[in-house]
């Protein structure tokens, strides 16, 4: 593992395949010039805002993802995360899918969201990603890489499952990424301290690119795009406009922090 720059993109989709490929397309072009060499992008990162247009049209929205992420990794010779696109799944449902690509544009590694989000917030929205996507089935994977670590894949609702990042890391994961479209009311609140909990414990680092500001008339999104390192250190925070968070990835860091607090070597329940 060498040192490098990730970046967690910060965007505001929209029920607009073409314009969200474009915008995150202009994101990864400045993320590159910045010296990015990992680039994430967020949950529904090509298509957010209209549910039933969505599933109508999911196909070409998988095959236009899929295809854009394999297309630029290769035009800019970079990593990329895409963190999470539908894919068409059976009884009419998709997958919500996150697809790790090479800067050859090869697949590396792919994750279905197994944690779907049905909650009846206090704000008075309600949330029921199952109606549409089928959770899948397969342990989250982890991609070993010898020049970007190893590097732990999850999507959004994901992150308060604390057991999936414990799988994780005991698969060898270094670098977690946690791709969202957190709400606006319950990322006021959890956040950024979910984010960090994940570094925490993990002695990980966590790259966490978002959605942010309103995607329709209501569904809105928290943003804070973030990078923290493995003591929880937020290193890089987007705030609330589109752009991205970016920071090193440090192996010597990395090192240190594991070194001084060993708790992955004291864990007495597996």
């Amino acid at each position: 593992m060498k040192s490098y720059l990730a970046a967690a993109i910060q965007m505001t989709s929209l029920p607009d395949l073409r314009h969200n490929l474009a915008q995150a397309e202009e994101l990864i072009d400045l993320a590159v010039r910045r010296g990015a060499e990992l680039v994430s992008l967020p949950e529904n990162f090509s298509f957010l805002g209209n549910e039933e247009a969505k599933v109508q049209q999911a196909v070409e929205i998988a095959a236009q993802s899929e295809k854009f992420l394999k297309t630029v990794a290769q035009r800019y010779q970079v990593t990329i995360l895409g963190g999470g696109f539908p894919v068409p799944a059976p009884e009419g449902k998709f997958y919500n899918t996150a697809l790790l690509v090479s800067p050859n544009g090869e697949e590396l590694a792919r994750y279905e969201k197994v944690h779907l989000f049905d909650v009846d917030l206090p704000d008075g929205n309600i949330y029921s990603e199952s109606d549409m996507v089928v959770a899948g089935t397969q342990v989250a994977p982890v991609y070993h890489s010898a020049d970007l670590g190893n590097l732990g894949l999850s999507v959004c609702y994901d992150v308060r499952f604390p057991e999936l990042y414990r799988t994780l890391s005991q698969s060898g994961a270094e670098v977690l990424f946690i791709p969202a479209a957190f709400t606006a009311f319950t990322g006021k609140d959890h956040w950024q301290v979910l984010i960090q909990a994940r570094a925490i414990e993990n002695t990980s680092y966590v790259i966490a690119p978002a959605q942010t500001g309103k995607h329709n008339s209501r569904r809105q999104s928290h943003g804070h795009a973030m990078v923290v390192d493995p003591w929880g250190v937020v290193m890089a925070d987007a705030g609330t406009e589109p752009g991205m968070a970016i920071a090193p990835i440090e192996p010597l860091r990395l090192r240190q922090v594991r070194r001084q607090m060993p708790s992955l070597k004291h864990r007495v329940f597996f």
